[in-house]
């Protein structure tokens, strides 16, 4: 009804609205020119009801009564013209369209019934021509990811760009599988996510389900309208996804949770503690009151992390009650696991839990809140790059670790690693070189140049003489306290590679 007001035929008309706000959002299916009183027993709704008002009668119950029948045949409005049967829109109608929530417009001035329905009609034929064109874009896109064996935050991703509106992706028990919220954020949408899916009436869910077998629904937030529907964008994408299902198995589904809350974590992707409290809820894991950790594994596969998953959500059975959850995923080379658990795990089960770890295991400083486990995060990825192999140790033994980490970005301490580091990075650089490796083999193990020797994984004979190469090339006695500690906290500074 508001597009059917910007029509010029009738804007000539002087056009008054008497009856607007919501009602002007009843859609338009096709025009209809009576001034039969009658007329509510020849309409199927939707329809736009232009009248002179000929053929009614003036009696407020007979208006009153014919309002309440177009009400009830779902018309989308009323255009009275005035002058012929009334020079005034009668009160008594206005009242009752304004009680039904029935749009109602008067004209001051004559126009052309057919020039109007000509033009009201033109812009419905268009916009269904349009929705035609739209359906089979959709088609050929969505058809198109299955073919390519898009994955589901693909196709959800594209969904939302579609409808320029948050979209998840959600499993039976309302856990997010994954989500694109576009330019809104993720706590605005995803805080409370189960309660808010079972209860928002504003969200258009559509199952995603196939052989009789439903492994959860595709979920839209509101957004701007689409010429094909919101609904059709939906089902085609909830096709998609049922055929990559199909295809790919559960596995598929159960690796985006994790996946997408540790790239928001450990790839900073995140606009604070309120968004990533809100995705580890919606993605299974709590976060009031619970004891919270990460652990990271260096050089890391993703059956190495599924396994330590596995076997830290497996330790509920010798820790009755700690409903213990776990999920991870691989990012840049490390294995990022979170963990929620109502009790704090002992060290003997994380221990436990690492076991046949070849790569060593780092274990973050406990956490209570959202803020705690982000700050954690880093100290546990700088860890894990210094650690040997099947080596498991915590950042609380790592104090210095921890001390460069909470000074963060101050530009103080990147000129001190670019100064005292520099000659070894440009001769790494020029000869393909690992003197800065060897130089954090020195700074891990100060008091045993041997172990030095054996966690740089050279000859003693080709350490010493890496250690008289890195003396030359930066001045210095390797043997001084202040100096060595001095390179250690250079070291540290060194982004995690």
């Amino acid at each position: 009804m508001r597009d059917v007001l910007r029509v010029d035929a009738l804007q000539r008309g002087a056009p008054e609205v008497l009856v607007g706000g919501e009602a002007l959002d009843a859609r338009v299916r096709w025009v209809h020119v009576s001034d039969s009183d009658q007329v509510a027993d020849l309409l199927d709704g939707g329809e736009l009801l232009l009248t002179t008002a000929a053929g009614w009668a003036g009696a407020d119950a007979a208006l009153h009564d014919l309002a309440d029948r177009l009400a009830g045949a779902g018309v989308a409005g009323v255009v009275i013209e005035l002058g012929t049967r009334f020079t005034v829109a009668p009160p008594a109608f206005i009242a009752a369209c304004r009680a039904r929530g029935l749009a109602l417009i008067a004209l001051e001035r004559v126009v052309k019934f057919v020039t109007v329905t000509e033009a009201v009609h033109r812009r419905i034929i268009s916009g269904q021509l349009e929705a035609l064109q739209e359906r089979q874009r959709l088609h050929e896109l969505f058809t198109g990811l299955s073919l390519r064996g898009a994955p589901a935050d693909v196709v959800v991703r594209e969904t939302a760009r579609v409808l320029d509106a948050p979209i998840v992706l959600e499993t039976p028990g309302r856990e997010v599988v994954t989500a694109e919220v576009r330019d809104v954020r993720a706590s605005d949408v995803l805080t409370g996510w189960a309660a808010r899916s079972r209860s928002d009436v504003e969200l258009l869910t559509v199952p995603v389900q196939a052989r009789g077998v439903r492994w959860g629904a595709l979920v839209a937030l509101p957004g701007a309208e689409h010429p094909a529907g919101a609904l059709t964008v939906l089902e085609l994408a909830a096709t998609a996804l049922a055929f990559a299902r199909l295809a790919d198995g559960p596995t598929a589904w159960e690796v985006l949770p994790a996946r997408d809350l540790v790239q928001a974590i450990a790839g900073g992707g995140h606009s604070g503690d309120a968004d990533v409290a809100a995705r580890m809820a919606a993605a299974g894991l709590p976060v009031v009151g619970r004891a919270l950790g990460v652990l990271v594994v260096p050089r890391a596969q993703p059956g190495q992390v599924q396994r330590l998953v596995e076997a830290l959500t497996a330790t509920d059975a010798r820790n009755a009650g700690a409903d213990t959850r776990a999920m991870g995923a691989v990012h840049d080379g490390d294995g990022v696991v979170l963990v929620s658990s109502r009790r704090k795990l002992s060290s003997a089960q994380i221990f436990a839990a690492a076991a046949g770890l070849s790569t060593g295991l780092a274990i973050g400083t406990p956490a209570s809140t959202v803020a705690e486990l982000l700050a954690s995060v880093r100290p546990a990825r700088l860890l894990a790059a210094r650690l040997g192999p099947a080596e498991v140790r915590r950042v609380d033994d790592r104090p210095l670790t921890r001390l460069v980490t909470e000074l963060g970005g101050d530009h103080r301490l990147q000129e001190h690693s670019e100064r005292m580091l520099a000659p070894l990075i440009r001769f790494d650089e020029q000869h393909g070189g690992d003197l800065l490796r060897v130089l954090r083999a020195v700074v891990a193990h100060p008091g045993s140049r041997t172990a030095a020797a054996a966690s740089s994984h050279l000859s003693r004979s080709v350490f010493y003489q890496r250690l008289t190469l890195i003396s030359d090339l930066l001045d210095a006695d390797l043997d001084d306290g202040e100096t060595l500690a001095a390179l250690h906290l250079a070291v540290l500074t060194l982004p995690v590679r």
